[in-house]
């Protein structure tokens, strides 16, 4: 039998591993700037193991490899893994045991563990270390380069700036802002490292990342500079847009160093005049961290969260609006698709559906490529979570049963983020009611009044209440939040049963997408973004609540009535009628009567 691919190179690595004295290698699932999807020469699960998930790391010993990854990616994983030799330990759920309390199990004395020290952070190299403080932690930078040959190279695309006019802001405020955060800190400078940090405090954005408008790079802050460390050979592109993007910023005060330099000017801080330096452990790489350390003069370090999520995440009124213009143009596009779907069912598949529907939003003025790989499912498929949609194979849209689209676009003025489930004639019972009780979820976050000061986290059961009342459930989180034409996925809030203590804010914008997913069997998710606002206040306090973004009507064909509440159906009747009269105007004449049909009150 011929050996899989991936079995061999992870033989490969362990003759590797009995070369160098490692008992183990641990090898995340992200890039030098902890970015959730990195570009393809940081992808080291997928080269190593097959597993395409956008969450996992593994850990390889001489006789046990494993994947690490949650709750969206297990039946992904376990077809992926076969064959490998590559164990799944699964994550958010109860039994989880994380890696460092697997590798403490271990009970090993001194252990040589080789880590690529630029794609883990900080805080991940110390939880190995804590789990086991024997272990001799070694960082080897491009850990796999020897073994992987064909590694392709750290990309560097065009980058454009964006004016006040999109941003709402300019960058000399922004810096201004930082400025003042890091004087309150008494501090001398700060490091960022994420890229979506970089790109809304620059105002600049890339395509460095697939489906990530950004670009490649560090960036330094101090009281008086900004050092932009960047591939510089974006100079040469052949239309001069970056170049004119790069004397833009340098007129501002930004000066443009070359990606390399980063660290040079790590281990010189204390030369340059910093004595108090700011890092994010949580995000910052363990390599520039030991480069920090190791250099001339070591200037005092304070470990902090950066503050540009939080403030990133609360979008100005400029932004607002162009949030909506997206999903103006988004749900005509989206209107056009599911007539278009309608109409050809029985003769397309998964594949040409995903495609039919990017081609519809490269027609939007200021499209900029898509927010994420578009998720086409039909029947079994739309039962992963995260399903890939195959582009040879991929299955038949027939007239019967579920269709699940998720998708989104990214545009100069924001960025969209939809999920229909699609009943595409005759449906079961049980589709029927598993539609209908994630609807009743959607719709009930939707509509939540809350005091100022909710976190996501207590809000979350509202979307699952009608779901856990059946005794069913769904893995992922209820919400994430988006950015603007930036990462569709941002936070630091959320809506997720998992803790976390950030409160939903007014012009902070999330998803609203609860789900079912039953394995061999269909998966159904409604998701819309959701715009946090004020809604009144008096003798109790203030409150919160949601405005809808997201302008495409939710199927009322295969609904059980009996299963929603007076106030669900206004909401529903209310929603689609709104989806209409917004947007008729603007449809062709079949589609805007197909619309109007689709949306007469429940």
């Amino acid at each position: 039998m011929e050996e899989n691919i991936y079995a061999g190179r992870i033989a490969a690595l362990r003759e590797f591993m009995r070369e160098q004295g490692w008992d183990i290698v641990i090898l995340g699932g992200s890039d030098p700037h902890s970015s959730e999807y990195p570009a393809p020469r940081w992808q080291q699960v997928k080269w190593l193991t097959g597993f395409t998930g956008e969450a996992g790391d593994v850990v390889i010993t001489m006789d046990h490899a494993g994947l690490w990854t949650d709750t969206r990616y297990f039946i992904q994983a376990r077809r992926q893994l076969e064959g490998t030799g590559v164990d799944l330990h699964k994550m958010r759920v109860p039994e989880q045991v994380p890696i460092p309390e697997w590798l403490a199990s271990l009970n090993l004395d001194e252990p040589q563990i080789a880590v690529d020290g630029l794609c883990q952070s900080v805080d991940a190299v110390r939880e190995f270390q804590d789990a086991v403080p024997s272990a001799i932690i070694v960082s080897v930078p491009d850990l796999l380069s020897s073994l992987w040959t064909d590694r392709p190279a750290i990309p560097s695309n065009p980058i454009i700036t964006l004016g006040d006019d999109l941003a709402g802001e300019s960058r000399e405020s922004r810096l201004r802002w930082l400025r003042k955060w890091l004087l309150l800190r008494e501090a001398d400078a700060i490091i960022l490292s994420s890229l979506d940090e970089i790109a809304w405090l620059l105002n600049v954005r890339g395509s460095d990342v697939e489906y990530n408008p950004v670009v490649i790079s560090y960036l330094l802050v101090t009281m008086d500079d900004a050092f932009w460390f960047v591939r510089k050979d974006a100079y040469s592109t052949p239309d001069g847009e970056t170049a004119a993007s790069f004397a833009e910023l340098e007129a501002d005060g930004v000066k443009i160093m070359d990606y390399s330099e980063v660290e040079f000017a790590l281990a010189s801080l204390r030369l340059d005049g910093v004595d108090r330096i700011c890092l994010d452990t949580s995000a910052l790489n363990h390599e520039l961290r030991q480069t920090i350390d190791d250099g001339d003069l070591l200037p005092e370090i304070i470990e902090c969260a950066s503050p540009i999520p939080a403030r990133k995440a609360v979008k100005n009124a400029t932004e607002i609006e162009g949030m909506r213009e997206a999903h103006l143009e988004d749900g005509l596009v989206m209107e056009q698709f599911l007539f278009w779907l309608e109409k050809n069912a029985g003769s397309v598949d998964e594949w040409t559906a995903a495609c039919e529907l990017g081609r519809l939003r490269a027609g939007i003025p200021g499209y900029r490529g898509d927010s994420f790989e578009t998720i086409s499912a039909y029947g079994p498929g739309a039962a992963l979570p995260h399903y890939v949609t195959p582009k040879e194979g991929s299955a038949l849209i027939e007239r019967r049963g579920l269709y699940l689209v998720d998708s989104g676009g990214q545009y100069l003025f924001g960025t969209t983020d939809i999920t229909r489930t699609v009943p595409m004639g005759p449906v079961t019972p049980l589709e029927m009611e598993d539609y209908t009780l994630v609807l009743k979820g959607h719709i009930d976050l939707a509509m939540a009044i809350f005091p100022a000061g909710t976190a996501g986290c207590q809000i979350d059961a509202l979307a699952r209440e009608p779901l856990w009342r059946y005794k069913r459930n769904f893995g992922h989180g209820t919400g994430h939040g988006v950015g603007f034409y930036l990462n569709v996925h941002e936070g630091p809030q959320d809506i997720r049963q998992n803790f976390n203590r950030q409160p939903l804010l007014p012009g902070m914008i999330c998803s609203d997408e609860p789900g079912l997913y039953r394995e061999g069997m269909h998966g159904v998710r409604h998701e819309n973004l959701v715009l946090c606002h004020r809604v009144g206040d008096n003798e109790f306090g203030s409150w919160l609540g949601f405005e809808t973004l997201t302008l495409c009507h939710f199927d009322t064909s295969c609904i059980n009535r009996d299963l929603l509440t007076k106030d669900e159906l206004e909401w529903l009747n209310s929603y689609n009628e709104k989806v209409y009269t917004t947007l008729k105007d603007r449809l062709q004449a079949p589609v805007a009567a197909w619309l109007r049909e689709k949306t007469r009150p429940v």
